[in-house]
């Protein structure tokens, strides 16, 4: 009796732990299941952030210049996720990105010269000599070369001054976050924007470069900003004898930085066919130091 009890009483435990071992397994097929949830809220959320918006494709290459009103277009090269927005007078006013991925020449066809198109589109504004037809977002930085990424903006903004030192420095950290464009006009008849604010986070910090869109020599010479402290200037006709940097190198090492050549008097940027350039440090070899 005392065995037959022991064995009944095994059983019994067998039974309760097959029971158990169901319930768990149960318990991991609901939760398999309930998964899809996190994607329907994801689309809800793109949803929300389209809404009052219709959105549309357009080729990535496509020059025609010309854009819809109230249209949010996906400008991202590839598989990029970057999203613009028009108003109701079909300018762009708005570009943003949850992450910036640089364009990779390794896995991505692109030209000779590094762009994924032969040309930008066409926007009115651009036929102008004082303008070129510049990216909100960088081709370099994924952004394609359709007008939902494209604006007439000044030439020298664009290839040396805020313009080019805010895509120079997304390349450098190797891509950013959180990227936002807010672009303003003067009225609503012109493509030519007047004003640009950007926003994203590199190395876990968030900037903010704003500006106008102008010629920024011109402004800094009206704000005073590039008048010489002393009688050095930044001409590059002095005779060789003057070509001494002996009084501008103050820590004596060959080398003149930025600061050096300020204090001397000398008006940034310093350009390739200066006599100075070769003392100075061109880190991204665009011919431009100080820009």
């Amino acid at each position: 009796m005392i065995i037959f009890m022991v064995g009944c009483t095994n059983i019994e435990d067998v039974s309760n732990t097959e029971e158990k071992t169901d319930s768990q397994e149960v318990t991991t097929v609901n939760a398999t299941v309930d998964e899809p949830v996190v994607e329907d809220t994801s689309t809800q959320s793109k949803d929300e952030l389209f809404k009052g918006y219709k959105l549309i494709e357009v080729d990535a290459c496509d020059l025609s210049g010309h854009r819809e009103a109230n249209v949010v277009v996906d400008i991202g090269f590839g598989d990029r996720e970057y999203w613009a927005f028009t108003n109701e007078y079909g300018q762009l006013v708005k570009v943003i990105a949850d992450k910036i991925i640089l364009q990779d020449d390794r896995t991505e066809q692109v030209t000779s010269s590094g762009r994924y198109c032969k040309d930008e589109a066409k926007v009115p504004g651009v036929e102008s000599k004082y303008l070129d037809e510049g990216h909100v977002i960088a081709d370099s930085n994924g952004g394609a070369s359709s007008a939902y990424n494209i604006t007439p903006q000044d030439s020298t903004l664009n290839r040396h001054g805020d313009q080019a030192y805010m895509e120079d420095s997304i390349r450098k950290a190797g891509g950013a976050t959180d990227y936002e464009a807010i672009i303003t006009y003067p009225n609503t008849e012109t493509q030519i924007p007047s004003h640009y604010k950007y926003t994203y986070t590199i190395k876990g910090n968030k900037i903010v470069d704003e500006f106008d869109n102008s010629n920024p020599d011109e402004t800094n010479k009206s704000l005073g900003l590039t008048e010489s402290k002393s009688t050095n200037s930044n001409n590059s006709n002095v005779s060789n004898d003057d070509k001494d940097i002996s009084s501008i190198d103050t820590n004596g090492d060959g080398q003149v930085t930025i600061k050096e050549a300020k204090a001397a008097g000398f008006k940034m940027p310093i350009i390739k066919d200066h006599w100075l350039y070769q003392y100075m440090d061109d880190r991204d070899g665009d011919g431009y130091v100080g820009e």
